[in-house]
């Protein structure tokens, strides 16, 4: 039986000028609750930072190629700016107090923790000279799910758990960053979603080479092919993956070797 996987992706993009940061305050139409449809795609203002989200693909060269249109819709919105994905953006504590009180708003619907029974992740504290920027990842293999059916949470439970070894654990690897963890991002991160779900580990760091993009595409894709055919990784590792997603010193030849067993892809090498 094949089950056919739809794969979106909701990043987060942040503005420089003269080499600092910079608000994105009223930069592009669109926000959280109305976002701005383009060509493959929607963009917003999400707080300090741009977001886009991506038309679903059902393939890996549409789920690139939909990712780079979206992005270069929204350079073009903003001219004169540079756009970078960078997974934490250090504004200064006086010039975050100095913007407006809608640019100021951490999140908004919690996110979850599949390795706590799927109880509700704290909300994170916006008291912070610095702003996060995601590449959360959206899976979907079904339709118009009950968010609340139990049973849909315990699929998107041992999914995310799984993305946890194929994803989470290979973004330890060509994402260094530590910082945006102690606001987002942990082990195990997620949202159900009417059509599948929201994994909510990885920073925008993969926005950064189109090689990365195919790998979280390939590698998403294999976690799901696996989980169905009932190759549950964490059966075998338990919460290994937990530990060394939350680690700030992660044993590097460990998070390979499970990569390895697994016959999951590490992520390429980029410049």
């Amino acid at each position: 039986m094949t089950m056919q996987i739809l794969l979106g992706a909701d990043p987060e993009v942040f503005m420089k000028r003269d080499g600092k940061y910079v608000n994105a305050h009223n930069m592009v139409q669109g926000d959280k609750q109305n976002p701005f449809k383009v060509e493959k795609g929607a963009v917003q203002v999400d707080g300090m930072a741009l977001e886009f989200n991506i038309d679903p693909a059902s393939s890996e060269d549409e789920f690139v190629s939909n990712l780079e249109c979206v992005m270069n819709i929204l350079k073009g919105m903003v001219p004169g700016y540079e756009l970078v994905a960078d997974p934490v953006a250090v504004f200064g504590k006086e010039y975050i107090m100095a913007q407006p009180p809608e640019s100021l708003i951490l999140g908004c619907d919690p996110d979850f923790n599949a390795w706590n029974n799927g109880l509700a992740n704290p909300r994170p504290d916006g008291d912070t000279d610095f702003r996060t920027g995601a590449g959360h990842v959206h899976i979907g293999w079904t339709q118009d799910a009950d968010v609340n059916d139990p049973s849909h949470i315990e699929a998107c439970i041992m999914l995310t758990k799984q993305l946890d070894y194929y994803l989470g654990l290979g973004s330890l690897i060509y994402d260094k960053d530590t910082k945006r963890r102690t606001l987002y991002g942990a082990a195990g991160a997620f949202r159900p979603k009417p059509y599948g779900v929201e994994y909510r580990v990885l920073s925008n760091a993969w926005l950064k080479s189109p090689k990365l993009m195919r790998w979280v595409y390939q590698n998403t894709v294999k976690a799901v092919q696996d989980l169905f055919e009932g190759k549950a990784a964490y059966n075998a590792y338990h919460t290994w993956a937990q530990d060394a997603i939350s680690s700030k010193h992660p044993n590097m030849f460990a998070v390979k070797d499970v990569m390895k067993k697994l016959g999951v892809r590490q992520p390429p090498r980029v410049a």
